[in-house]
């Protein structure tokens, strides 16, 4: 009973580690290219803008 809470952390540090990751090749991604005005080039530059708060919106 008590290794369940222990995958669910491991779980979801495995997520929060995954998403950090993602972010940054997103960022750097973004810093080759100076492009903020227009639309992101891969979808791990568009979670990178969603996440830092810098995404085009209309």
């Amino acid at each position: 009973m008590t290794t369940i809470p222990l995958i669910i952390g491991l779980v979801l540090g495995a997520a929060v580690l995954v998403g950090y990751v993602l972010v940054m090749i997103g960022m750097r991604q973004e810093d080759r290219r100076m492009s903020l005005g227009g639309v992101p080039p891969t979808r791990a530059a568009g979670l990178a803008r969603r996440v830092t708060g810098c995404h085009v919106r209309g």
